[in-house]
């Protein structure tokens, strides 16, 4: 017996597509040296607009596959399947994650490879939490982000100190990837990356939030994603008694904060879309959503090595008041222009899964 998936919803399509609409907006200013604070992440320890964007898609991954994995995961004669094709969508976005630092580290000439990146996460945390979406229980999957939390808070607290580059997940990245790091100093022997190893038990936990209320979602158990949401909130705020909030190294304060504010996105997005009938807003991009983003980020690459965004930036600059409007602008433009793209794709329903 095969078990369909769930009925797709307009609201996590368009809750998907406005963070990837966000994560193009945030990576591509006319310039970083001029950037309105909210659009920026926080330098180490703290909370931005910014820092949601990210955990947010994977939160929404998460969801995703409460409605298209679980369902049909019932059926143990469907699981290999499931499982084969999990994993291969998985290994395609790490690929595309490396190919995309290769085209990087090829246009800029960069001193080292970066192995670890927004992609690599992406497919890392798909894998983890598809499996278990197929194969485990809800208490089992409740019970996996305990553990991912408390241990991963326990790893980083045993550490001499939780600052810039000398913290146990930077220190471990450097020891096993450096120099293939986000930043690395050879003079030093200091590395970080935001997207390592270590930080990405949070990251996991983050997807695996997602994927309970995803399910909570599903069966029309709001009260409890309004539970979830707050109980969220408070304890990540009570955590950073010992844990500050922190995107870089992805602390279970984080996770938590973070995991509360993307259920209250959650409802609010399905109350407005499913439930009221409001507009899909960024239903498009949500549609092909690693595709938008991987697309994107290639391009920007390209008009940054050829000189084409600065000079496009210089011309802005010259004709607006201020150099941070300036900047705003071409990252506004950038976001029309695929938006474009992906209404002509939708249009021709052309969706490019990877």
């Amino acid at each position: 017996m095969s078990v369909a998936s769930s009925p797709r919803m307009g609201s996590i399509d368009a809750l998907r597509g406005l963070t990837v609409a966000a994560m193009l907006l945030v990576n591509n200013p006319g310039d970083w040296g001029h950037v309105y604070a909210p659009l920026l992440h926080a330098d180490w320890h703290g909370f931005t607009p910014t820092d949601l964007i990210f955990p947010l898609f994977l939160f929404i991954a998460g969801v995703s596959m409460a409605f298209s994995l679980v369902p049909r995961g019932h059926d143990p004669a469907a699981r290999p399947a499931l499982r084969r094709g999990l994993l291969q969508r998985a290994l395609r976005i790490l690929v595309a994650g490396a190919l995309l630092h290769l085209l990087a580290w090829w246009l800029f000439e960069l001193p080292a490879y970066r192995l670890w990146g927004v992609l690599q996460r992406i497919a890392v945390c798909v894998a983890v939490v598809g499996l278990l979406a197929i194969h485990t229980r809800a208490r089992t999957q409740w019970g996996v982000m305990g553990v991912l939390l408390s241990g991963y808070g326990l790893v980083l607290l045993s550490g001499a100190s939780l600052d810039p580059w000398v913290n146990v997940a930077s220190r471990l990245d450097t020891a096993l990837f450096a120099p293939m790091l986000y930043t690395y100093t050879s003079e030093t022997g200091l590395g970080h990356d935001p997207e390592g190893l270590l930080s990405t038990a949070g990251a996991i936990a983050t997807t695996l939030l997602g994927l309970r209320a995803g399910a909570w979602l599903r069966t029309g158990q709001l009260a409890r994603l309004g539970g979830l949401a707050l109980a969220c909130v408070a304890l990540g705020a009570l955590a950073t008694l010992w844990l500050p909030l922190n995107k870089h190294l992805w602390t279970p304060s984080f996770v938590l904060w973070a995991g509360g504010l993307s259920v209250l996105a959650l409802l609010a997005a399905h109350l407005l879309v499913d439930r009221w009938g409001a507009p899909a807003l960024g239903r498009r991009f949500g549609v092909n959503a690693i595709a938008a983003y991987l697309g994107s980020s290639a391009m920007s690459l390209v008009l940054v090595a050829s000189g084409v965004w600065a000079t496009a930036y210089a011309w802005l600059a010259a004709r607006l008041p201020s150099a941070s409007l300036a900047s705003l602008c071409c990252a506004l433009a950038f976001v029309a222009l695929w938006w474009g793209v992906m209404w002509a794709l939708d249009r021709r329903r052309i969706y490019l899964k990877i």
